[in-house]
């Protein structure tokens, strides 16, 4: 895999890695420019398929946001990118996406206050005079090798920020759309698979699942339809903010659970959301894509 360590761009996808270096980040959910090797955030090719669209995209700072971001762009939509405190990661996200010709809204703050939320909404609406997709993509994790171990503080910081912020945004961006409108939400492999030292996290995830599928319900009848993402292992600020430097340097390799021994790119992930938001995916809604490298779920 070739990239350009200034903006993650792949030219090549036949050499992608299969361990880190050892490194690690004492804060969450982790900052990517500081990240080695670069997560790669972009493939060549495009196909119009979300032109004249208008995203919202949480946690579009990096990792999996700012894949996304790079792919609806490509597609020809116009991204607002809400991101929690990580500035340098979201201008050079930005930056990247004026490289392509895109329109770029950068949105901080803390999705975590119902305000932000709406405020995130109005000025989208401000901006570009729609929203069409509504990606919910921010998260944390907090590693706890016993659920005795789980305080009510960081109980309650995950969930207020996986699974209830998903609410706010719902909330604040839903009065603003119609017919053949999308929204769609990242949840995990571990909402499937669980893992024990993320049991909270895992917990929201699945909060996320069940989210989704209620949702699409709901929203059925006025023709907006509601999917999930649930990626496997991928090499995002997330992984390095979350885990020892050791641990890093296996990370996707170190379980059976992964057929595919490695971790997955950003830009592996990201065509799902593409096509989730877009017409190709018409025909779906409460459904979850599942890129995770080979790793069998029950749903």
């Amino acid at each position: 895999m070739k990239l350009n360590n200034d903006y993650g761009y792949v030219q090549e996808c036949e050499h992608i890695p299969i361990s880190f270096p050892p490194q690690h980040q004492d804060r969450q959910p982790g900052l990517e420019y500081i990240m080695d090797p670069r997560p790669a955030a972009e493939k060549e090719g495009c196909a119009g398929r979300l032109e004249n669209k208008v995203a919202v995209i949480t946690g579009g700072d990096s990792g999996i946001g700012r894949a996304v971001a790079y792919d609806f762009v490509k597609e020809g939509a116009s991204v607002a990118l809400v991101f929690y405190d990580e500035e340098r990661d979201a201008r050079e996200t930005e930056e990247r996406i004026l490289q392509l010709g895109g329109k770029c809204l950068l949105l901080q703050g803390d999705l975590k206050e119902q305000h932000f939320a709406q405020e995130c909404m109005e000025k989208t609406l401000e901006c570009f005079g729609r929203i069409d997709v509504l990606v919910n993509n921010h998260g944390v994790q907090f590693i706890q090798r016993s659920i005795l171990d789980i305080t009510p503080e960081q109980l309650d910081l995950v969930f207020q920020n996986n699974i209830i912020s998903f609410f706010y945004t719902i909330q604040a961006a839903l009065p603003h759309m119609k017919e053949g409108c999308s929204i769609i939400n990242t949840t995990s492999v571990t909402a499937y698979a669980g893992n024990k030292d993320l049991i909270d996290y895992s917990a929201t995830k699945g909060a996320i699942v069940a989210l989704t599928r209620s949702l699409a319900l709901s929203l059925a009848e006025q023709g907006i339809r509601v999917n999930g993402v649930a990626p496997g292992p991928i090499w995002t600020p997330l992984i390095p903010a979350s885990f020892s430097a050791k641990e890093v340097t296996t990370f996707g390799r170190k379980t059976s659970r992964v057929p595919m021994m490695r971790a997955g790119q950003p830009c592996e992930v990201s065509p799902c959301y593409v096509f989730l938001a877009s017409e190709d995916s018409s025909y779906m809604t409460g459904q979850i894509l599942h890129p995770n490298g080979g790793t069998i779920v029950g749903a």
